[in-house]
């Protein structure tokens, strides 16, 4: 007779929430929570006077007037684009594409000289996680300290400290989230509707959407989102070589590792220079050891380095066990002056070539670019049509983007016919930066178009606008369509 069956009921303890939150956003990473050691140094201070820069560009630009609006404001309802005293409408997202081009071309000259400088020192990513972790430490203490905090038992201490910094955290974000619509809608406008909780819905959504976002990235995911979100990591190898200038640890001099007193000689023991304190893995923000090697989860931050210099100072040691150098220059003990010589080889003139290409262009464009645009669009319902004289019609929209910050008015005429007219007042005027349209009525005597029919000939719109003492036109081609 078979026994029966019995289940063993396990209590189900419970779990603190900021655990649970922090186990979420680790995904399913074994490595745990890592809980980053400050530290201090030249690259640490180097790092933070970038915090600074970028975010008083971010924060600060919103707020900057320039002829009595935003400097720089993207404007999706009115379809214009605000740079200071540049006004781009949809039609000139060309400038778009070429900014974006710029850009990759500088990562990739920036990551073949030195690796992953823009993840270390200027990266969204990487800034606000750093602030939030400063936030962290101001509420919980540094490492040790709040290693026992998340450990400790919830009582008043622990949770006005969780509570304080997840009231910084979430205020931070969120005020992130309303400088972020700031550039969409004009912030002063934005305070105005904050005030009076009159946002529109898109408004609280991306308030709240970009808030979230950067307080569940900064505080929570961090990390996580370097090693197993960003593709950046997955391309550098790509990008860099023996000759690129990374982060590195000369095994040569530190190995074999070991602690030992400070006034002990190191080679008596048997010992490299690397006394195993382990402090440039517990600064480390994604938690790797960099005496492992080059790693994909190394942001090129530099606290190890700073750390180690800091504990070599302290053994009486030469600085520089971990060190900016290039993978040939560690193999074959290169000089700083023969490392950044190599650095220097084709494929960074290459991108140095293209970069400057690219802006020559770019200067090029918006330097002759005229101050408006012009779209001919051809009425589709009435191709062409035969008056009762005889003579051919056809019919056109002028649309006109001013790119200026006055009204203009603009003139057009047209060519490529004998004896084709404008049998509608060819004047526009347009506001500001504003968009007019006018429909243009064309006509061909009927003596003409008897030589042209079943045909469509190709004709230009010529518009004309004075600016700044000077006629400015642009032309524009199109076709007169005329019947059998």
């Amino acid at each position: 007779m078979k026994k029966p069956l019995t289940q063993k009921i396990i209590p189900i303890q419970p779990v603190p929430i900021e655990t649970a939150v922090d186990s979420v956003f680790l995904l399913s990473d074994e490595q745990g929570k890592i809980y980053p050691r400050s530290v201090g140094g030249f690259f640490t201070r180097l790092r933070w006077v970038m915090v600074w820069v970028t975010q008083l560009v971010f924060y600060g630009i919103p707020w900057i007037q320039w002829n009595d609006r935003q400097a720089v404001l993207f404007d999706l309802a009115g379809s214009r684009f605000f740079i200071f005293g540049l006004v781009l409408h949809p039609q000139d997202l060309i400038y778009l594409a070429v900014l974006l081009v710029l850009a990759a071309l500088t990562l990739f000259f920036f990551t073949a000289v030195a690796g992953r400088l823009w993840c270390g020192y200027a990266c969204p990513q990487t800034v606000y996680t750093e602030i939030f972790l400063w936030l962290e430490r101001i509420t919980e203490g540094d490492r040790l300290a709040r290693m026992r905090l998340d450990n400790a038992p919830w009582r008043a201490e622990k949770i006005v400290r969780k509570s304080t910094k997840q009231a910084l955290w979430i205020g931070l974000g969120l005020f992130t989230g309303f400088t972020f619509v700031g550039y969409f809608t004009p912030i002063l406008d934005l305070v105005h509707e904050l005030l009076t909780l009159s946002f529109s819905p898109w408004e609280w959504f991306w308030v709240l959407f970009y808030g979230l976002a950067t307080y569940g990235n900064a505080g929570y995911l961090r990390e996580q989102i370097c090693k197993q979100m960003c593709p950046y990591a997955r391309i550098q190898s790509a990008l860099t070589d023996m000759d690129s200038m990374v982060i590195a640890y000369d095994s040569a001099r530190g190995e074999s590792r070991g602690s030992r007193a400070r006034v002990a000689a190191p080679k008596a023991l048997g010992l490299g220079d690397c006394i195993d304190c382990t402090l440039c893995v517990q600064v480390c923000p994604t938690g790797i050891d960099i005496r492992n090697g080059l790693q994909n989860e190394c942001i090129a931050c530099a606290a190890c380095i700073d750390v180690c210099d800091e504990v070599m100072v302290k053994m009486n040691y030469p600085t520089g066990l971990i060190r900016y150098s290039s993978g040939k220059g560690m193999a074959d003990k290169l000089t700083p002056k023969q490392m950044v010589k190599r650095v220097w080889r084709p494929r960074v003139w290459l991108y140095g070539v293209l970069f400057l290409g690219v802006v020559a262009i770019f200067v090029g464009g918006l330097s002759t670019r005229k101050g408006f645009a012009v779209d001919i669009i051809k009425d589709r319902g009435t191709m062409a049509r035969e008056l009762s004289n005889g003579d051919i019609e056809n019919i056109y929209r002028l649309k006109v983007m001013n790119s200026t910050e006055q009204t203009q008015t603009y003139a057009a005429s047209v060519q490529g016919l004998p004896g084709l007219t404008l049998a509608t007042n060819p004047v526009l005027r347009v506001p500001a930066t504003g968009i007019g349209s006018l429909t243009i009525r064309l006509t061909l005597a009927a003596d003409t178009a008897q030589a042209y029919r079943g045909k469509a000939s190709p004709i230009r719109f010529r518009v004309e606008a004075a600016a700044q003492g000077k006629v400015v036109a642009v032309e524009e081609k199109s076709t007169f369509v005329i019947p059998r």
